[in-house]
């Protein structure tokens, strides 16, 4: 059973007396959010009920490029009709982004674990099931799913897993009072997860160009603050060149977040010529959700990001402001 908080009986009662869900997720869709939304509309539809997985995208991802084609980008007036909805890993509506004018008007509830999250963050609109401490929405479904009684299927585990270990790095992120998500982590494996395929989809497959613009952007790095912070960028002309695909956001990550001495990492990337998304990492002391929250955004205290107006060296010193109040 899920130790962590009660899932509320709201929610349960929001499920189980209707019968048409639209299931949302946040715009650029990352593995927690993609797993939550398939897996828990696959579960809805062996319960006879009609389940659609939607999401305004992009996929930029490569790891879940492979699933875009399963999901709707503008519901029509039929799925609108009768349904409820479920946005996961996001609990306010504007972060479905282009997807939200199509859920206006319909009764919803939120699925999230971002500490940027609250009660009270839907605008008063809907019910919010929000847990911090949770360290995937995977994980939150995958315990929803077993109070409602309803055993997962292999395909539906292997897709609560792939949130689980994209949401923790493949568990680096769990620390000495993880315990529980290894017991769940164990038993998914049990239910058909499979830890090597996963580490693969997430890892395996990326192209060379993704190496050529990794190079890039460490030949860029720039340290501030004797080096506790690391700052680096990917110009418009390469993400031009190189397109979404040959990102690979993960592995500077790791090996930023190697360097002796590091406390956290910020990654500028110039979208269009005139807006920037900024993503934030960091180890154990500070708290980059509270950064990207301050500056427009959200997520985690270790994992964190937001999309804001301008370029990149009027972005970098507002970052270099930010952290200058913490160092």
């Amino acid at each position: 059973m899920y130790k962590n908080r009660e899932v509320p009986s709201e929610l349960l009662e929001f499920i189980r007396d209707a019968d048409k869900f639209l299931i949302a997720g946040h715009k650029e869709p990352d593995g927690d959010c993609i797993g939550s939304q398939l897996a828990l509309s696959s579960a809805l539809r062996r319960l006879g009920k009609q389940a659609r997985p939607c999401s305004a995208g992009p996929f930029k991802r490569t790891e879940v490029m492979r699933w875009e084609e399963l999901f709707c980008s503008a519901p029509n007036e039929d799925d609108r009709k009768g349904a409820r909805v479920i946005v996961v890993d996001c609990s306010t509506p504007d972060r479905t982004g282009g997807l939200a004018p199509y859920l206006e008007g319909l009764p919803v509830a939120y699925i999230d674990h971002h500490a940027s999250g609250s009660l009270e963050s839907s605008g008063g609109g809907g019910l919010v099931y929000l847990d911090p401490a949770a360290p995937s929405v995977t994980y939150m479904i995958f315990y929803l799913l077993e109070v409602l009684e309803i055993e997962p299927t292999v395909e539906e585990v292997e897709l609560l897993f792939f949130g689980l270990c994209t949401d923790t790095g493949f568990f680096r992120h769990i620390d000495d009072k993880g315990s529980a998500v290894f017991d769940c982590a164990a038993r998914m494996i049990r239910q058909g997860a499979n830890p090597k395929k996963t580490y693969h989809a997430m890892y395996g497959g990326k192209t060379l160009n993704s190496r050529i613009l990794l190079g890039n952007m460490l030949s860029r790095v720039e340290s501030y603050f004797d080096g506790r912070l690391l700052i680096t960028t990917e110009e418009f002309e390469e993400s031009e060149r190189y397109g979404k695909e040959g990102r690979d956001t993960e592995s500077l990550y790791q090996l930023l977040q190697s360097v002796a001495g590091i406390e956290a990492v910020a990654v500028i990337r110039q979208e269009t010529l005139e807006n920037c998304t900024v993503s934030f990492r960091s180890l154990d002391k500070i708290d980059v959700g509270s950064i990207a929250v301050f500056m427009g955004g959200g997520g985690h205290r270790n994992a964190s990001g937001l999309s804001i107006k301008g370029v990149i060296p009027e972005i970098k010193r507002q970052i270099l402001e930010a952290f200058e109040q913490i160092f």
